[in-house]
């Protein structure tokens, strides 16, 4: 089989690569089982000297690693540069606070000593997406290779050479052979490494669908596991939010990596008294993007990362104008590349597959809410629990409002989004157990409760 890499604005192809077997798998596990005793008998701050390194690896050779994410999915170089600096900036706070997070710690009892200490757990086994390429990676190994432990990954299939290349990051950062491997392979043969028992851990960024999956078999089988799976997070406006700073944000959140994430703001529900002063804001700073060539350091919006996904949101707007809706298009059509021009629904109901599916590209659909309680409820209905952002210029009303509403992450006039020092995760369908932070390096170890007596 083999793995391609695809240039989502030439449509040109980037690199073709041989995808490894099983049972290259296994030799490649048996090779990091043998290096897991050596990694995890150094001292946290050993460890994460390595780490250190690796950020300054990464900002050396940014342009490179953004270049590079640029050509496998289309991310304008901008936001791909962004992307390099904050897996640098991940680093860096592993590097200066894991010593501190994973230190014993002493609990008084009747016992001489009694403390619980934090062992690493041996290979994890990382299955990560292709809108945040080089994030979402470092964002599952670094915590876990912090942590003691070894790390695979298996990235998504359309970017092979973004996976090579973070496995560089950490061969020059000098980490030892075998404690960070990429693996070219499919999804068929990262679960039979999963069902074969040869990892001690699994974190899957990815689709609910394939979540559900790998969290059936690792749970079969009483794997520890990450699943940070899909969102379609609210974006709530209440009648005293300041309407051109919300609207600016809204394009903001809506429509970075050209609406390709899983914590993009992707249902804008909005007051009934202020909802015509927010779409007019919203379409004068939608008209203001600038869409096309992603090499390009003006560019705001560029393709989407894969021909089928042009496919995929056509039916979505589709499915709205069947619907009652007229949805505005705007921008250019061009003639070669994955692009999908943004689009806004005004009037969009919950039924919509726009309002009720996660939406991986740039479609903004406007809900009428008459008061707040029906804009928690309507926040609230989905399966997806992610994020969730809220508008208003009484901080007291929008924080009773957050309590309300069922999500991992509110962000109170402002934007979602991940940060090392913050946990980062989902409820209901969004998934299960948290990522970065304190609470992320502890994942994936061994919570160990020791008791002394004399």
């Amino acid at each position: 089989m083999k793995i391609k890499s695809i240039n989502p604005y030439t449509e040109e192809v980037n690199w073709i690569f041989d995808a490894l077997s099983f049972g290259d798998c296994e030799e490649q596990i048996k090779k990091s089982r043998a290096t897991f005793s050596g990694w995890s008998s150094l001292s946290v701050e050993e460890r994460t000297r390595y780490i250190a390194r690796a950020a300054e690896v990464l900002r050396q050779n940014k342009r490179a690693y953004a270049e590079i994410i640029t050509k496998e999915m289309g991310k304008p170089i901008r936001q791909a540069l962004g992307e390099v600096d904050n897996c640098a900036c991940l680093c860096d706070y592993y590097a200066e606070n894991s010593a501190e997070f994973l230190k014993d710690e002493v609990v008084e009892t009747e016992a001489e000593k009694s403390y619980v200490t934090f062992e690493p757990l041996g290979i994890i086994l990382g299955i990560a997406p292709w809108d945040f390429p080089f994030w979402q990676a470092f964002r599952f190994a670094v915590p876990a290779l912090t942590a003691g432990n070894v790390c695979l990954l298996k990235h998504a299939g359309n970017v092979p050479m973004s996976a090579l290349g973070i496995e560089k990051v950490f061969t020059e950062a000098g980490l030892p052979e075998n404690v960070f491997k990429t693996l070219l392979i499919n999804s068929k043969t990262a679960m039979e490494i999963i069902d074969e028992d040869l990892v001690d851990g699994v974190s899957i960024t990815g689709s609910q669908v394939a979540g559900s999956e790998v969290g059936e078999l690792a749970g079969r089988l009483v794997k520890p596991f990450v699943l940070e799976l899909g969102g379609s997070d609210p974006f709530i406006v209440l009648e005293d939010a300041d309407i051109d700073r919300a609207s600016q944000f809204a394009i903001e959140s809506r429509f970075l990596n050209a609406g390709q994430s899983c914590i993009a703001a992707k249902r804008f529900i909005v007051i009934e008294d202020v909802v015509v002063d927010f779409i007019e804001a919203f379409e004068l700073y939608i008209q203001e993007l600038k869409i096309g060539d992603p090499m390009d350091e003006e560019t705001d919006i560029g393709p989407v990362a894969k021909k089928e996904c042009v496919g995929i949101l056509e039916k979505i707007l589709k499915d709205a104008k069947r619907k009652g809706s007229e949805p505005h298009v705007y921008g250019e059509e061009h003639a070669k590349g994955f692009f999908f021009r943004p689009a806004l629904i005004p009037a969009a109901s919950a039924d919509m597959k726009a309002c009720n599916f996660e939406v991986c590209g740039p479609i903004a659909p406007v809900i009428i809410a008459k008061d707040e309680d029906e804009a928690v409820e309507i926040a609230n209905s989905t399966e997806f629990g992610f994020g969730a952002e809220v508008w208003s210029t009484d901080l007291e009303r929008a924080e009773r409002l957050a309590k309300r509403i069922r999500a991992g992450f509110v962000t109170i006039n402002g934007m979602v989004k991940s940060d090392p020092r913050l946990p980062f995760g989902g409820v209901k369908k969004s998934g299960i157990g948290r990522e970065l932070s304190y609470y992320g390096l502890k994942q994936f170890v061994n919570i160990k409760t020791v008791v002394v007596n004399k």
